[in-house]
């Protein structure tokens, strides 16, 4: 049986994709972007198997018509996909408050309000799943890119729980952390804060480790997460992109072996000793 699905910032990057993908094989898409122009050759190819829908994720009671739209049109909802997203690139110390409040706005807050909408619904038919697309950077860091990680681990937080609430009511949900793409993240996408000159060398090291770094296609990330929603048990965190598992997989060992070093300190704190 063919799925239904909303998904938000499906102009262009792994939003289009996954909407390509979804009507490539004959399911029905509830489509939103800020502009909904970029999505007449997906109406003309696909006529009413694709819904397209002008939203704003950051208005909330945008969202909720959204939503509500959706499903009246397609009678159901089984997947939604939280992609809408952008990247906000600066030192902590670079951010400004718009930039930083902007940024979790769309990443964090978007994602929740897509979510909360949508939950009556699954409930409602007792089926569905949810998909927020978080990052390789949702779960490790690097300099230059302090409010984009903020806000992907508080969508990894708030999802994390999330599943444990919803898991009763048959709705599935995962959390999709691509790695390095080739797209638009750093270019139109993105947004630059204003650089303070005592941290180029820092800045540089970081364009340096990344320069030449293998990226992947989106193209194909559309196909893989037609494998993730088709699972009968999905995984609640799945990396896009293979580079990411041996970084993280380091990086948790690390922090592991720095709890397990300071645990006489755990200890100390609670009267305890080890």
């Amino acid at each position: 049986m063919s799925k239904i699905w909303f998904i938000t910032g499906s102009s262009r990057g792994f939003g289009r994709r996954f909407v390509e993908a979804a009507l490539s094989r004959g399911d029905k898409v509830a489509a939103t972007a800020r502009d909904t122009a970029a999505l007449a050759d997906l109406v003309t190819a696909y006529e009413d198997a694709v819904l397209p829908i002008a939203l704003d994720v950051t208005d909330r009671g945008a969202v909720v018509e959204a939503v509500e739209r959706a499903h009246a049109y397609f009678g159901r909802l089984d997947v939604v996909v939280n992609n809408a997203g952008y990247a906000v690139f600066g030192m902590v110390e670079e951010l400004s408050e718009e930039q930083i409040r902007d940024q979790f706005e769309t990443n964090f807050f978007g994602a929740l309000w897509v979510t909360q909408a949508a939950l009556p619904f699954l409930r409602a038919q007792g089926s569905g799943h949810i998909v927020q697309i978080s990052s390789f950077g949702g779960v490790t860091t690097w300099p230059h890119m302090g409010g984009y990680h903020a806000s992907k681990w508080a969508l990894e937080g708030l999802t994390d729980t999330l599943a444990q609430e919803v898991a009763a009511f048959g709705i599935k949900v995962t959390l999709v952390e691509p790695g390095n793409f080739a797209t638009d993240a750093a270019g139109s996408s993105g947004v630059h804060a204003e650089p303070l000159s005592v941290y180029d060398g820092v800045r540089a090291a970081v364009v340096d480790a990344f320069s030449g770094a293998p990226a992947g296609d989106p193209a194909a990330a559309g196909p893989a997460l037609l494998k993730i929603v088709d699972a009968e048990n999905p995984p609640l965190r799945v990396f896009f992109g293979s580079s990411s598992l041996p970084v993280v997989s380091q990086v948790y060992a690390e922090r592991l072996k720095t709890w397990t070093d300071w645990a006489h300190v755990s200890a100390l704190a609670e009267g305890s000793q080890v």
